[in-house]
């Protein structure tokens, strides 16, 4: 007759520590994740900055008249002439309506 030899496997709790480890790993990875996605999509200034120099090369080239306020997906943009110096100094500003964040480039002409 053949002996069979014995396999030693995992107990039932052992099954269960293991995967509520795995579960949590799982969790705390997915939260760090998903904070980071959502950390790069509120800090993506890129649409805005490149409309505001947009603007700024109307402005330069005699198309856009001054002061001119829009709105823009989620901003709000101002532009409008600043101090009395030789150049003509115009502030773009874009206000974020739902963070508050806000974009300001100078231009001189």
């Amino acid at each position: 007759m053949v002996i069979l030899k014995k396999i030693q496997g995992s107990t039932l709790m052992e099954t269960l520590i293991a995967t509520v480890l795995i579960m949590v790993i799982f969790i705390v990875s997915s939260l760090i994740l998903n904070n980071v996605f959502m950390n790069t999509m509120n800090e993506n200034l890129g649409n805005i900055k490149a409309h505001l120099n947009e603007l700024e090369y109307q402005f330069i080239n005699d198309k856009l008249t001054i002061p001119y306020y829009d709105d823009f997906q989620d901003w709000e943009i101002h532009a409008k002439y600043k101090g009395t110096t030789e150049k003509e100094k115009v502030i773009f500003s874009a206000l974020n309506t739902i963070t508050g964040k806000q974009v300001e480039t100078i231009t001189y002409r």
